[in-house]
């Protein structure tokens, strides 16, 4: 069903004559028609002009359902979901190997620093090593 013909419909089922729509459009009921028969390009503004008229929404008439849209939503929020979960899995893991990084290796050199003659000990701390 075009545009045309679902106005058409819509207003029959509201009750009102093609001479009703166009005088509260302000418009020829021949200029009407030629909407009702896609005769005239439909702009934006009369679209909104005639769904105001026949309460309904723009996305209404040009077929637009808003579920898909609900639909695509709900599935970004779970993957977001996952996501989160993810990293946080990868930050934890990070933490650890960081924690068993420091034990092995910065003991390892800290001790190696406590090893040195005492005048390299000082030249460290000169420079701002313990």
């Amino acid at each position: 069903m075009n545009i045309g013909e679902k106005i058409r419909q819509i207003r029959l089922q509201k009750g009102f004559s093609q001479e009703n729509m166009a005088d509260m459009l302000h418009i020829s009921t021949t200029a009407y028609g030629d909407i009702e028969r896609n005769k005239t390009d439909l702009t934006i503004a009369r679209a909104t002009e005639i769904t105001n008229l026949l309460e309904i929404s723009v996305l209404e008439l040009f077929g637009m359902d808003l579920q898909p849209v609900d639909f695509a939503m709900e599935k970004l929020q779970l993957e977001n979901e996952k996501l989160k979960a993810e990293t946080e899995k990868w930050q934890l893991a990070a933490h650890y190997w960081r924690e068993k990084f420091e034990q092995r290796f910065l003991g390892d050199v800290l001790r190696l620093a406590d090893n040195q003659p005492h005048h390299l000990q000082e030249e460290r701390k000169k420079i701002g090593f313990k």
